[in-house]
């Protein structure tokens, strides 16, 4: 009875912080015509940055200031009520954060952040030991660790089988 009990509370719990958190992250995050989109999230220098919103709704034009690049305009895009707006990272900044605002008339103003990291990547990852020059020995070393991991775990069954019969 009492584990029912227990049992009963926990599952009250639960549903009450299940019914709770969505509107938490409703109220937490602004609506996406309140927001400004920088791709990429993480910039070199020397690329270019493109900001998007809906916030300015009919507007057809914007106003943007970088801290690092200065100011640019931001126009109609492709989709109806999207303004955007490109401009290009100086190739001397030094990484960290850069900070986006943009203004529409009549008085709306949105800030949002961007990383300026060292340099961009390029070429693939470079990870591992290089190639294997004496593969026949990489493979019967691995494959006598799996036996023996193998006979290890057959044996721990065994005794726990033997154990539990007397």
């Amino acid at each position: 009875m009492r584990n029912t009990r227990i049992g009963a509370g926990i599952c009250l719990a639960v549903g009450s912080l299940a019914l709770v958190a969505p509107a938490a992250e409703a109220a937490a995050e602004p609506s996406p015509e309140q927001t400004i989109r920088i791709s990429p999230a993480k910039a070199s220098p020397g690329s270019q940055v493109t900001v998007s919103t809906r916030a300015c709704g009919k507007e057809t034009y914007g106003k943007g200031t970088s801290e690092v690049a200065g100011a640019f305009h931001l126009f109609a895009g492709d989709r109806e009520g999207v303004l955007v707006g490109v401009f290009d990272i100086p190739a001397g900044t030094r990484p960290g954060t850069d900070t986006v605002t943009v203004k529409c008339p009549p008085r709306i103003k949105i800030t949002d952040t961007y990383r300026i990291v060292d340099r961009a990547p390029t070429g693939g990852v470079d990870a591992g030991f290089g190639a294997p020059t004496d593969q026949g020995t990489q493979l019967a070393a691995g494959s006598a660790l799996l036996a023996a991991g193998a006979a290890g775990g057959m044996v721990r069954m065994r005794r726990r089988t033997a154990a539990a019969r007397s």
